[in-house]
Formats: structure tokens, sequence, C-alpha cells
């Protein structure tokens, strides 16, 4: 596990099992929001997606949190270790409604700098519509690449627990 990929809905716990992790395995953490979000919510531009996740996969170790599907390859493809956060949408509702609150008019730690959290009904509806729209398309993605690399999938907090105590 030197070169790791997390993914899954919003609010399913990407950035803080990726920060648990780079604390155990002492590997660098990067948080794709962080990387493509400029202040006030601009978005980074997909060429320069595609630039900075070449850059970083050709790194030795890395743990990359984020989803970006139309440039996950890019990340699927380096990987060792493929994590899929396959949590609930309640759960990931409820964890981003309370991300919101915690850090409102903030910037999150894992976020693009000048980006304060606010609330995003597009946002939420991405989250609830996630175990229809995205997993199963990621789901299919990760069955083809279980044969080459090490795919694993979470989909309950006593999961990364476990995993966590594992690792």
């Amino acid at each position: 596990m030197k070169k790791i990929v997390l993914i899954g809905s919003g609010g399913s716990g990407k950035s803080t099992l990726a920060r648990q992790l780079g604390e155990k395995l002492k590997i660098n953490i990067y948080h794709l929001d962080a990387l493509f979000w400029k202040p006030n919510w601009v978005g980074v531009p997909r060429d320069e997606q595609i630039k900075v996740q070449n850059d970083l996969v050709k790194k030795d170790e890395w743990i990359i949190d984020g989803n970006y599907g139309g440039t996950m390859d890019i990340r699927l493809n380096a990987a060792d270790t493929i994590i899929f956060l396959d949590i609930s949408r309640t759960i990931c509702v409820y964890r981003a409604f309370k991300r919101m609150l915690k850090y409102r008019n903030k910037t999150r730690p894992d976020m693009g700098e000048g980006c304060e959290e606010r609330f995003s009904f597009e946002f939420f509806k991405w989250i609830w519509e996630y175990p229809k729209t995205k997993s199963p398309k990621i789901l299919e993605r990760l069955e083809q690449l279980s044969k080459e690399k090490e795919v694993i999938i979470l989909k309950s907090t006593k999961d990364v627990e476990n995993f966590l105590e594992k690792v």
C-alpha cells in the first residue's frame, strides 16, 4: 500500500480516512478538492486537473482522496490500492450536513483556500443520488481492476474501523 486512491460519495469519510491512513503509513495525502477549487468556488479547468494528477501519480507514494469521475482513471490506473467508501446515503447526507454546520463560513482543512463551507442543494442532491448515479459504474470499474490491484470496499463505519486496525 504505497499508492492509494480513496473514492466515495461526499460525506462518506474520504478525507478523514485519508488523514488516518497518512498518519499510520507516513504517506503524503493529496485532497483533490483542495487542489481543484480556487477561492470563491472557482473550479480548476479539466486540462489542469489532468496535469496535476499525472504529476502526482509519478511520485513513489501517495494517498489521493476525491472523486472527479472524468479523470478518475488516471488515479485508478496508477494506484496499487483502491478504497471505495460505499457508505449509505443517509449517513453521508448526515455527515455532510454536520460538516457544513461545523465549518460554516470557514474553509475546511481538505478544501481549497477561500472556499468557505456553505449549503448547496445541488451537492446534497448529488450525495443522495450517488448510490444510483455513480456507485454502479464505479463498482463495475473496480471489478475489472480487482484482478491486478487491491480493491477494498468499505460499507460502514465499523468496516472502516476494522480496516484501520489491520493497517
